[in-house]
């Protein structure tokens, strides 16, 4: 089962990658619907990831975004975290394994129940991506960009 949702994450993750912008007068109703009901927002930004959406928008001073299947049900939420806001285990993993690379963003994801953690962290030219586990066990690595 566990593996199962982190397919499922992992799946979602890898969809946002060919996410397009559209229009909120695209967006369905009980989409947007369940937006304003669940998170008090009228005003998002949002992409289609294959059947899903995602609206991207701020509240309360903190990043935060939500996936939708095309029913309106929660699929995902991402939300902006600050750095020291990491689980203990996941700032240790980063001092030992990525300790010439600073973190340049953290977030805290939901997916189905299931707590993870990403973390972008830079070093020169490269950036990654880092998926962990709340244990502080490394899920996903992705190369996010090498600037030239």
């Amino acid at each position: 089962m566990k593996a199962m949702i982190m397919v499922f994450g992992l799946g979602l993750a890898i969809t946002q990658v060919n996410a397009q912008k559209v229009n909120a007068r695209d967006v369905p109703a009980n989409v947007k619907s369940s937006l304003e009901k669940n998170y008090s927002v009228k005003d998002a930004d949002w992409d289609k990831e294959g059947t899903n959406y995602e609206a991207s928008f701020e509240q309360n001073g903190i990043e935060t975004s939500v996936v939708f299947d095309g029913a309106g049900s929660i699929l995902e939420t991402e939300r902006e975290i600050k750095k020291n806001e990491l689980p203990t285990a996941i700032l240790d993993v980063l001092k030992k394994d990525y300790a010439d690379f600073e973190i340049e963003e953290a977030a805290r994801i939901e997916t189905k129940g299931v707590i993870t953690y990403e973390t972008e962290v830079e070093k020169g030219r490269m950036s990654l991506d880092l998926i962990f586990e709340a244990s502080g066990k490394l899920i996903k690595k992705d190369i996010v960009k090498e600037k030239d």
